[in-house]
């Protein structure tokens, strides 16, 4: 307490206001930030490593309770010294370090130490692309980024970037913050295409969507996606107004791609049907739960034959176009309408960075939004064409780790990823307590474990026992997940896969995206999981058996 009484007190008046808006405040601050900013800038890894735990378990209420001041001070509290060793020593322990090679639960992992230098720049310059007048040469830099990833997935002629890639007129995809955004951007453009304004008739976009299906004499408009579509299908849909009900989920065959049976069905259905109209095909290019990627070009050549607005979600496996040797696992994403792409997942880039991208460089005319003091008609404004806003530039980030990575840098990490995802599927396989449910297609694979007890085949003619062990399995699941978890040691995630006629079934979700993981950690991490099970949740099993609570 005297310690606090003796301590100057902040104010906030203008020369304080000078001192901290454009210089450290004093050599205190200065030192701190040089200290910390030295070891991220040059050992990021290796200061996450210090600083960051996989996760503690600490309970979130626990936390919730030291952050509950909703005043904001009239005067300054704390030095920037004291916020960053604040951060650094009392958030970051409480933070996730998706860094860690031991981290293989979710679709966030490790960015290259240049990406702090790279976003610092970003950050410093404080460039908004949505218009030329705070951007220049960024939004020229811009349209060169969008094209260099545009041909990465469409692949068309020289002539076609020649003319495009700096024309005004033209918009080859444009950044958003994320995947949600970006498909609802392909979706918004699919529906205003299909329900344009034109002499005597509404439009979706001026007119809104019930004067635009009236004039038409439809009733609905419906999206076709994978039942395992990410859910931003369903919030871009109930965004535009069609409703979320309006999504139809596609059943999936037995390696969880979009079954086209059921597809061709479903086209030719509403192809009868007068008062519906089929939006768009949602193929996906790398599922969420399972990284699973649909049969592309034949969804393809459906959307063709029935003139549907073929979308691909490729948030997820986009990139892995780069790879040489697997490239061809998106086979078909080149005659896409149009594509999705986060930046943040495999492209190794910072939180948030989103794409979406268009075939036809005047397909975002449909969504074209002018101002007179921004986004004038004939500018070059980036913003005209684009559902977000001001904006960070980050195509200065993308585009400086493809030339510092380059093509082959980046097929490097997609390869080990795919790789060793078959690797882990091979020892899940190999050991008895764990069942492999989904094998990795890219670099996503889904197992649970099965104790010895509760192996066995499905008998048809004991339902009542089979569902049972189903749910004890399940419970097991979660548990293992949920106790790994809050060891602090390692993490996967879990999901619980819903398959039409299926059972609900709970598995452990492992995403392989870390350089740094290798099958020594992997075999950690299936021996901490099974030691989980022996030594915490077994003995409690035998004596619920014991007492009859279990088959």
């Amino acid at each position: 307490m005297k310690e606090q009484k003796l301590r100057p007190q902040l104010v906030a008046d203008h020369n304080s206001l000078e001192r901290i808006f454009h210089r450290p405040e004093n050599e205190q601050s200065r030192n701190v930030l040089t200290k910390y900013m030295e070891q991220i800038l040059f050992g990021l890894h290796d200061f996450l490593q210090k600083h960051v735990g996989i996760t503690e378990e600490i309970p979130l209420k626990v936390l919730a309770a030291q952050f509950t001041s909703s005043k904001i001070a009239r005067t300054p509290v704390k030095k920037l010294a004291d916020i960053i060793t604040e951060i650094i020593e009392e958030i970051a322990p409480q933070a996730v370090n998706v860094s860690s090679p031991y981290f293989i639960g979710h679709m966030t992992s490790a960015i290259p130490f240049f990406m702090v230098h790279l976003s610092t720049i970003v950050t410093a310059l404080n460039q908004n692309p949505v218009k030329i007048e705070t951007s220049k040469v960024v939004s020229v830099y811009e349209r060169q980024v969008l094209a260099k990833v545009h041909r990465l997935l469409f692949d068309l002629d020289e002539t076609f970037y020649n003319i495009h890639i700096q024309k005004p007129e033209s918009t080859l995809g444009s950044f958003v913050e994320d995947g949600t955004l970006a498909n609802l951007t392909a979706l918004w453009v699919a529906r205003n295409r299909l329900l344009p304004s034109k002499s005597g008739c509404a439009g979706a976009e001026r007119d809104g969507i019930a004067a635009a299906l009236k004039d038409r004499g439809l009733h609905r408009l419906t999206i076709l996606v994978s039942e395992l579509g990410h859910y931003s299908i369903r919030k871009a849909a109930g965004v535009l107004g069609i409703g979320y009900d309006a999504v139809t989920p596609i059943p999936v065959d037995s390696a969880n791609r979009m079954d086209l049976k059921v597809l061709e069905r479903t086209l030719k259905e509403h192809h009868r049907d007068p008062e519906t109209s089929v939006m768009a095909v949602i193929g996906i290019a790398g599922t969420t739960e399972t990284g699973a990627v649909d049969p592309l070009p034949s969804i393809a050549s459906l959307c063709r034959e029935f003139g549907v607005h073929f979308h691909v979600d490729a948030a997820w496996g986009g990139p892995v176009r780069l790879s040489e040797r697997y490239r061809g696992l998106l086979k078909g994403i080149e005659v896409a309408d149009s594509v999705t792409i986060d930046g943040h997942k495999q492209f190794y880039l910072p939180m948030s960075n989103g794409m979406v991208f268009f075939r036809d460089p005047k397909a975002m005319d449909a969504v074209a939004y002018h101002a007179a003091y921004i986004n004038r008609p004939g500018s070059v404004d980036l913003g005209i064409r684009s559902l977000v806003g001001s904006r960070s530039a980050t195509s200065l980030v993308l585009g400086s780790a493809l030339d510092i990575m380059g093509a082959g840098g980046y097929a490097l990490l997609i390869d080990h990823g795919i790789e060793t995802a078959r690797l882990f599927a091979e020892e899940i396989i190999r050991r008895p307590m764990f069942e492999l449910i989904t094998a990795p297609e890219l670099n996503i694979l889904t197992y649970r474990l099965v104790p010895g007890e509760l192996r066995g085949s499905e008998d048809p003619k004991e339902p009542a026992n089979e569902e049972v062990r189903l749910r004890l399995l399940n419970k097991i699941n979660i548990k293992v997940q949920r106790m790994q978890r809050e060891a602090g040691n390692s993490f996967v995630s879990r999901t619980t896969l819903r398959r039409s006629g299926r059972p609900d079934t709970v598995v452990l979700r492992a995403v392989l995206m870390n350089q740094r993981t290798n099958h020594k950690i992997l075999n950690a991490i299936l021996d901490e999981q099974e030691a989980i099970y022996r030594n915490r949740i077994a003995p409690t099993l035998r004596l619920n058996k014991a007492m009859g609570l279990t088959p």
